[in-house]
């Protein structure tokens, strides 16, 4: 009987402990517990600022990719309307140069042609003056219908060739008592002429010619001025005379 006491009494303490180091293992675990939920509500806190937080970001770099992507777009377009615009330039350039070659292709062509014409209205000036001058009753009747038909034939070839040339687009510029154009006339002398206009045309030495407009041989002209006006000099040497004549 003493002996199961005393075991009893034994066997109370090492209960006690147990149930103590169960207790503390209870808390232990409860307090690990707790740490956990807190570690978890602080995480779950975490991620929601997190969320929270980049909504404005994604905003801002939106717009911000937006107006860079104007600005592009925007330098894209300038860029295509100049590369437009030089292309047009180019075809514009390139297109006339081949309307000008074709149109001015007889240019050098037309210039050996002219010392032909020339040789041949200089052919008919020359008959006429020899007409002029001629004794008509000394001439032989058949030379001279011989030099008739001669100088008709010549100017009908000049006539001939004249249109030619005017269907390939050569003009010939004789401006005989118009008003000088430098643009087109080349002045070889000036004269006083108080019967026609100042800066007209009183005589063409040598005609010139233009291919389409563009000017292959200026004119050779005589320009006119007006006379001099002598009556300022008059008035002044009045003047001075009615002066001298003043008392002083």
């Amino acid at each position: 009987m003493t002996d199961d006491k005393s075991a009893d009494e034994t066997q109370a303490p090492a209960a006690d402990a147990d149930s103590a180091a169960a207790d503390s293992t209870a808390a232990d675990s409860a307090a690990a517990d707790e740490a956990a939920a807190d570690e978890v509500t602080d995480a779950n806190e975490t991620e929601v600022a997190e969320d929270d937080a980049p909504e404005e970001a994604p905003a801002l770099d939106l717009e911000a990719q937006l107006v860079a992507a104007n600005e592009t777009i925007e330098a894209l377009k300038d860029q295509a309307l100049r590369g437009q615009a030089e292309a047009e330039n180019v075809r514009r350039r390139a297109s006339r140069d081949v309307e000008n070659a074709h149109k001015y292709a007889l240019e050098k062509f037309a210039g050996k042609l002219l010392p032909v014409l020339d040789g041949l209205e200089k052919a008919i000036e020359v008959s006429v003056v020899d007409d002029s001058t001629a004794d008509v009753s000394a001439a032989d009747a058949d030379v001279e219908q011989a030099g008739t038909v001669l100088i008709e034939g010549v100017k009908l070839s000049l006539k001939l060739f004249l249109g030619v040339l005017s269907q390939a687009g050569i003009d010939q510029i004789d401006p005989l008592g118009e008003p000088f154009d430098p643009q087109y006339h080349e002045a070889i002398a000036i004269l006083e002429n108080p019967a026609a206009e100042p800066n007209s045309v009183l005589e063409v030495m040598q005609k010139g010619y233009a291919l389409n407009g563009r000017l292959i041989r200026a004119a050779k002209v005589v320009v006119s001025k007006a006379p001099a006006s002598s009556d300022g000099s008059e008035d002044e040497s009045e003047d001075g005379s009615e002066d001298g004549s003043q008392p002083e």
